[in-house]
């Protein structure tokens, strides 16, 4: 692969995380962006763990999960 195809590669990929983030950050990402952006991540070898990250630390606090299930 020649030097420019890199680049052009490497080129795609950063506006390609730039519009992703964007689209994400605004708020106006769809399912289907999402799913695009997890894709994107997965393809990277993109992880994070909770125990690790403060974001998913405070997602895990907001959400309402409880420690017992819920009897039907």
């Amino acid at each position: 692969m020649s030097n420019e195809t890199v680049t052009g590669l490497g080129d795609l990929h950063g506006i390609l995380a730039r519009a992703l983030t964007e689209a994400i950050a605004s708020g106006e990402a769809t399912p289907a962006h999402l799913n695009v952006a997890r894709q994107f991540l997965r393809d990277n070898n993109i992880e994070c763990l909770g125990a690790s990250n403060n974001d998913i630390k405070a997602l895990t606090e907001e959400l309402p999960f409880d420690e017992q299930p819920r009897a039907n």
